[in-house]
């Protein structure tokens, strides 16, 4: 049985979804040392925000398969070398949605009415209005930065309250906006219109401090802004600066650089802050939810299934899954098939979908057909994570192309795969409710089901070839489960494929290869 490490708090109903498929074991507060030295023996992690996961804790991990964050961000997480490593990293992108906005609003009203420090005075005796007077979020300019679904909930909060809500996302078009209430705009215009800020982006090369002097330069006097997405994405330094000389009138702020922050650290003792410790997804409902969803991916990536919410791979949702399931199966089968009938170092793969699946997000069908390429060809674990990085590591160049309509089948997926001394075209499709085929080679039509082993072989289609192969298969008690052959017309080049229930020996290949008329013959072993 597989066996899991918790180590951070996590619900436990994602304990109890585990513990159902899996060995668990829940030690939290590990140290870096005693992580390092227990994680060999474990095939997946659980971790929320306090456990980091290094490249040195990824080099011990060496079983590992997933590692499931409980939350949305994975910066404690080295996912390149995760990645590098085959290992899925998955997270919750869902599960605190609706914990994440709301604890927005609840600190853009505090800012907007100084409810905090008001709240401060009066516990200490001290009854002061006129030092508190707030500001209205009515017919307010609101910026979102990043409008994933965290900030499509916010906006649609803000829109209640009767605020102008503008939005800056570099892949929301100008019609998901439309139909979100909002307006799509570049980041420029953003901050100088906008009266709040609020950021709802991961933090990456690309957003870490991308708030910082020149953007506050650029900000109406008076601006507030928030944070709760992650630390970093708002330069802290830049942001005391503008809090002290006025520019920014006030500043929520969820996240930090460096968590847990000191009590000293200068935006916490600010007046004009309201601050939080880190808790946009601390409600009840959150918890629960995003260790559910982990857990469930957590059993699904072990049971040998695709994650929902994969970080280094393309994610599918339910209905996807239905549809592209079986041309995963059947594309690793045909990469496999490919490779093992081609000579020559690989230098190109082709992948041409066909009809309705040219309209499907097909990304983790790719990976699948590299995964049967290079599986059987190189030492290393190749699966749907690190696929396409080895790929490119060994110079494949990788093509993708569509047609919406195909002469025969409703849907078709052909793999063209280049070496430098050879190319195979595979096609296949699926049949009902998942019956994987492949229908052809190299432009002969076969039907096969990949499955076990198969013998594909080369030759010229004239009387005894086949009846020699079935003789040599029988001398060596190899059984023959099913035969296929495909050829131009009567005498010219034809393909045949033997599917066999019995190992197939070295010392069987070079007497079938010794066989008159027979050009090639290859062994084909599919996954299972």
């Amino acid at each position: 049985m597989a066996k899991v490490l918790v180590s951070d708090p996590i619900a436990q109903r994602g304990i109890d979804i585990l513990s159902k498929h899996a060995d668990v074991d829940v030690k939290t507060g590990l140290s870096k040392e005693e992580l390092i030295s227990i994680v060999g023996g474990y095939d997946a992690l659980a971790v929320r925000s306090e456990t980091k996961v290094t490249a040195e804790v990824l080099a011990a991990a060496t079983n590992m398969k997933i590692i499931g964050r409980a939350g949305v961000g994975v910066d404690n997480i080295d996912v390149p070398e995760a990645t590098r490593r085959g290992i899925v990293v998955v997270n919750s992108p869902g599960g605190n949605t609706i914990a994440a906005a709301e604890l927005t609003m609840a600190l853009l009203l505090a800012m907007a009415r100084n409810i905090p420090a008001a709240t401060c005075a009066l516990k200490s005796g001290q009854w002061v209005r006129s030092k508190y007077v707030g500001v209205e979020l009515y017919k307010k300019t609101l910026g979102i930065v990043g409008f994933g679904k965290i900030g499509r909930e916010v906006a649609r909060r803000a829109l209640s309250f009767e605020m102008d809500v503008i939005a800056h996302d570099p892949f929301l078009s100008a019609d998901a906006a439309q139909r979100a209430g909002v307006r799509v705009v570049d980041l420029d215009e953003l901050i100088t219109r906008s009266d709040f800020i609020t950021l709802h982006l991961p933090k990456n090369a690309q957003t870490t401090k991308l708030i910082s002097d020149e953007q506050f330069a650029k900000m109406k006097d008076g601006v507030r802004i928030i944070n709760a997405a992650r630390g970093g994405i708002v330069d802290e330094k830049a942001l005391e600066r503008a809090l002290e000389s006025g520019k920014v009138a006030g500043a929520a702020i969820d996240v930090y650089e460096q968590e847990p922050a000191s009590p000293e650290h200068p935006l916490i003792k600010m007046e004009q802050t309201v601050t939080t410790p880190h808790l946009g997804a601390s409600t009840k409902e959150a918890q629960v939810n995003v260790a559910i969803d982990v857990a469930e991916q957590i059993v699904d990536v072990l049971a040998g299934n695709p994650p929902r919410s994969a970080v280094n791979m393309p994610a599918l949702s339910s209905e996807q899954m239905a549809v592209l399931s079986p041309y995963i199966r059947l594309a690793e089968a045909m990469g496999t098939l490919a490779v093992s009938t081609t000579e020559g170092r690989a230098q190109a793969a082709e992948i041409h979908y066909f009809g309705g699946l040219a309209s499907e997000d097909t990304g983790a069908v790719t990976r699948a057909a590299l995964v049967g390429f290079l599986q059987p060809v190189t030492p290393e674990n190749v699966n749907y994570v690190n696929a396409m990085l080895l790929a490119e590591s060994r110079g494949i160049h990788i093509e993708e192309t569509r047609s919406s309509t195909h002469p025969e089948y409703t849907d078709l997926m052909t793999i063209t795969y280049k070496t430098d001394k050879q190319r195979r075209e595979v096609s296949g499709t699926v049949f009902g409710r998942g019956d994987i085929r492949i229908t052809s080679i190299d432009g002969y039509a076969i039907d096969i089901i990949p499955h076990g082993r198969i013998l594909v072989s080369e030759h010229l289609d004239k009387p005894g070839v086949i009846g020699k192969v079935g003789v040599i298969l029988g001398s060596h008690n190899v059984n023959i489960a099913g035969m296929h052959v495909g050829r131009e017309e009567q005498g010219k080049q034809a393909v045949m494929v033997l599917a066999v229930d019995d190992p197939v020996s070295d010392e069987l290949m070079k007497e079938l290869k010794t066989v008159e008329g027979l050009q090639t013959v290859q062994l084909v072993e599919f996954q299972e």
